[in-house]
Parts: C-alpha cells; sequence; structure tokens
C-alpha cells in the first residue's frame, strides 16, 4: 500500500554528519525522510515523492552504560534487540519489548513512541527516555541528553521528538533508563470461554499479582488459528473462543511462582479460566511467546492484511472486531483480533487474497469512527505516518492539531523533515 522510491541514500555515522546534510538540505530546500529499521505500519519512514533517505544504520554505537543509576547512552540506530544484549550484561534490560526487537531501531522506537509487550510494567518510552540529542531542519544541534532521574529546568523538550516521527528533528542519541533485568520469569497461558472473563482475569491479575505482573496479552481464536494453519505452531492447550498470556517476573522465583499460583487457583476455582498451563523453562516460554509474537507474520500466508493498531476502552475492547466482522462479512478471509488487553491496544487485522481498494473503503473511515465514538485512539503505537495523517481529526480536536502545525512551523520553516506525514493535508 506504500512504497517509495529516492535517488538518494545517506548513511550518517556521527551527529555531526546528520548536521551537515540536513544543512546542506534546508539552504537548498531538499526534502528528507529519516529511516531506522523500516518496521513501521504506517509508512513513517518511506519517502513519498524523491525526498532524501537518511538512514541510521550506521549510528549504532553504545556510548556508555551505568550499572549504578542504570541509564544507557546510544545512538539512534542500536537494534533494539542488540541494546538488550548488551545492557544485559550490566544486569539491566531495555524496557521495551517489540516483535520486530530484531530489526527495529531505537530511535525509530522513540521517535514513533512504541509501546510493545511490556508497557503495562515498564510504562511509555515518554517515562523511560531521560533525554536525547537531536538535529533540527537548519541542522542545529539540540542537546537535551540529560542522564539525570529528575532534571526539572524550564520545558523538558526531549517530549517534543518523542512520537514526532521525524518531522521535528532527527533524533541522534538517546538517554534511556534501564531496569534491572528479573532473574525469575513465569508466563502463564490461559483458555477463556467470554470477553467479559478476560476482563475480570485482568482485574484479578492486577490485584493478585500485583509488582510481579509484567505483560498480560490478549489474543482470540481467529489468531491463534492462523498461527496454528499458516505456522504450523502447536497450542499447548485445547482450542477456546479467548486466551490470555499473563507474565510474572522478579528476583524471587518461590514468592514469583507462589503468587502466581494462588492466582491461577482463584481464576480456575471461580470459572474465569477453563484451561491452562504455565511456563518457567526458556525455551517452553519462548516457544509461547511465538503463539503471540508470530501472529503478524502468519497473517501474511492468508494474502493481503490490512492492519490497524488502535486503543479502545477496555469494555468496548472485543466489540469492534466483532463488529467489524459483521460489517465486512464474507469479502474477506479473516477478521480477528490481538493485543496489549493491559493498555486497551488492539492489533485488528483483516486479511483477503489480494488487496482490494474496495474492502479499504468499507474498512477506512468506518473503523476510525468507530474508534472516535468510544473516544479511542487512532494510533496506539504505530503513530500516524502516511497512512493516517488525514484521519488525526478522529483523534486530536481542530485546536491541538492548529498547534502542532504552529510548532511545525518554527521548527521546520522550510518543511523539510519528513514531509507529508502525521500533519493532515488541511
Amino acid at each position: 500500500m506504500v512504497r517509495g522510491a529516492s535517488s538518494v541514500l545517506l548513511k550518517p555515522k556521527t551527529t555531526e554528519e546528520v548536521s551537515a546534510i540536513l544543512s546542506y538540505c534546508n539552504q537548498h530546500k531538499l526534502a528528507v525522510c529519516p529511516q531506522g529499521g523500516n518496521t513501521g505500519l504506517v509508512g513513517g519512514s518511506v519517502p513519498v515523492f524523491d525526498e532524501v533517505i537518511i538512514s541510521m544504520a550506521l549510528m549504532n554505537q553504545v556510548e556508555s552504560v551505568d550499572s549504578w543509576s542504570g541509564v544507557v547512552v546510544c545512538q539512534s540506530g542500536c537494534v533494539l534487540e542488540a541494546l538488550d544484549q548488551h545492557v544485559a550484561e550490566h544486569g539491566l534490560m531495555v524496557p521495551l519489548d517489540l516483535g520486530a526487537k530484531g530489526s527495529c531501531h531505537i530511535g525509530g522506537n522513540v521517535s514513533t513512541n512504541a509501546g510493545g509487550l511490556r508497557l503495562l510494567r515498564y510504562g511509555s518510552l515518554h517515562g523511560s527516555v531521560l533525554g536525547v540529542e537531536a538535529v533540527l531542519a537548519s541542522g542545529e544541534v539540540i542537546d537535551c541528553l540529560s542522564t539525570m532521574k529528575k532534571d526539572n529546568t524550564g520545558y523538558d523538550l526531549k517530549h517534543l521528538f518523542i512520537g514526532s516521527e521525524g518531522t521535528l528533528g532527527i533524533v541522534t542519541k538517546l538517554a534511556i533508563n534501564c531496569p534491572p533485568r528479573p532473574t525469575a520469569v513465569n508466563l502463564a497461558f490461559l483458555g477463556l470461554q467470554s470477553f467479559d472473563d478476560v476482563l475480570q482475569t485482568f482485574r484479578d491479575a492486577k490485584s493478585k499479582l500485583g509488582e510481579i505482573l509484567s505483560s498480560c496479552e490478549f489474543i482470540d481464536r481467529s489468531s491463534l488459528e492462523c498461527v496454528e494453519e499458516n505456522l504450523k505452531l502447536k497450542s499447548p492447550i485445547e482450542p477456546h473462543p479467548y486466551y490470555m498470556l499473563i507474565e510474572t517476573s522478579g528476583s524471587n522465583g518461590d514468592h514469583d511462582e507462589e503468587k502466581l499460583n494462588t492466582f491461577l487457583e482463584y481464576v480456575m476455582t471461580s470459572g474465569q479460566v477453563t484451561d491452562g498451563t504455565v511456563a518457567t523453562e526458556p525455551s517452553r516460554i519462548q516457544h509461547i511467546w511465538s503463539l503471540r509474537e508470530r501472529i503478524a507474520e502468519s497473517l501474511i500466508a492468508d494474502g493481503y492484511t490490512y492492519k490497524y493498531d488502535i486503543s479502545i476502552p477496555l469494555p468496548h475492547f472485543y466489540k469492534m472486531v466483532e463488529d467489524m466482522r459483521e460489517h465486512l462479512g464474507s469479502s474477506i478471509i479473516r477478521c480477528c483480533g490481538y493485543g496489549h488487553i493491559g493498555d486497551g491496544n488492539l492489533h485488528l487485522n483483516i486479511t483477503s487474497k489480494e488487496y482490494e481498494k474496495e474492502i479499504l473503503s468499507r474498512i477506512e473511515p468506518t473503523i476510525f469512527e468507530w474508534t472516535a465514538r468510544v473516544k479511542g485512539s487512532i494510533s496506539a503505537e504505530h503513530g500516524l505516518g502516511f497512512k493516517k495523517r488525514n484521519y488525526i481529526h478522529f483523534s486530536k480536536s481542530d485546536g491541538a492539531i492548529g498547534l502542532m502545525k504552529q510548532m511545525k512551523k518554527i521548527m521546520d520553516p522550510n518543511g523539510i523533515l519528513n514531509p507529508y506525514k502525521v500533519l493532515p493535508d488541511n
């Protein structure tokens, strides 16, 4: 749906080189498209016309790790998984985990304010990122690379760059607060009969697991069937309409196991959960997580996938899937939902044999109108990019959009930074 081409691809290695590139491009009014791991879903890293691509792939150095404070300073082109492995040597972990961790860049994660699997435990990147270094359209380097957890001196400018998708400046370095790496991890895979049971089980998990709850994921039957049929992965429990993955992580295995067992006994005795299994061995944990993390991969085998990343208030969370499934009827192969029940982030996926404009016209803007009616967000963790920018009014007021345009004009007066992204045409 989104394809781009450019005659120029630049791969700077330093902030100074990024500064020189932007200074030249701004002087000659040449548009640029910053690019990280290129794993986004909304066309944010794809040139629309002939923009100069600035790839951050060679800016992949970890500059320091402070094991006392748990702060890592790195360049923005570090691959998420490689960065996590690096800080693991210091007993730390990056507070972000994504299915695309093997190829996405930490700078791209920050520029789109990616959420991931453990936002429930560690919060968003607005809280984890302590400082950024960014280059403005003019080539000026803005050094907000604070490594302090408390820095209450003036406007917190780093937040302008977190989630702005490269439209206000290009992030070149980051300081990230990394929590201690857990030594005890347990994963429960549960089967449930109704979505009301899913909601109650989530509430009980927060109450009874408390500080050790690190992830709470939701999968519907259609999503799991896709993984089983297209990737030949096997579920460890019998078929159910709904599934949950509940992960705990801490420093005391006996304590965590006792709390998890008490929770599981409660939800199974109450009838909310009708089947389940618990994994503690890394290989089995990885297998169960693959049932969730490889859903996107499995959908490709259906044909074409229409992907939507939205935030929905929990009482309406699965009604979206049911309504879209009924709305589209037999014109599609599959309409399924999975995602982060812990923060209301639904990944709605619709497949057809091949891309059809008629199907897309029935999905959009219906899906965004539905989301707006329940006061949700049309983009939970992937940003707006090129594909969703003209739908921003479903989630933001005219006043808010107007202020965003003013900020863009001040920071990028010639409009060279990632044009045609985030902000609407009108």
